[in-house]
């Protein structure tokens, strides 16, 4: 099973060689923390974090 990696844009955790959520490249294998987003539109910790879509996302990247 692959290590799972932290998109640095816009934090979704994810395997694979780009981010299903923003495309990006740009990824870190080194996160801390992880939150899953079943509603974003109801969950006040999507809204702190800035996230607008369902999934697991990293809390902090590096």
């Amino acid at each position: 099973m692959a290590k799972p990696k932290a998109c640095k844009i816009c934090n979704k955790i994810y395997e694979g060689d780009k981010c299903p959520n923003c495309d990006s490249k740009e990824s870190t294998d080194s996160f801390k923390g992880r939150v899953v987003v079943l509603n974003p539109e109801k969950s006040e910790i999507a809204k702190k974090l800035n996230i607008k879509s369902k999934g697991n996302f990293a809390i902090k990247t590096r």
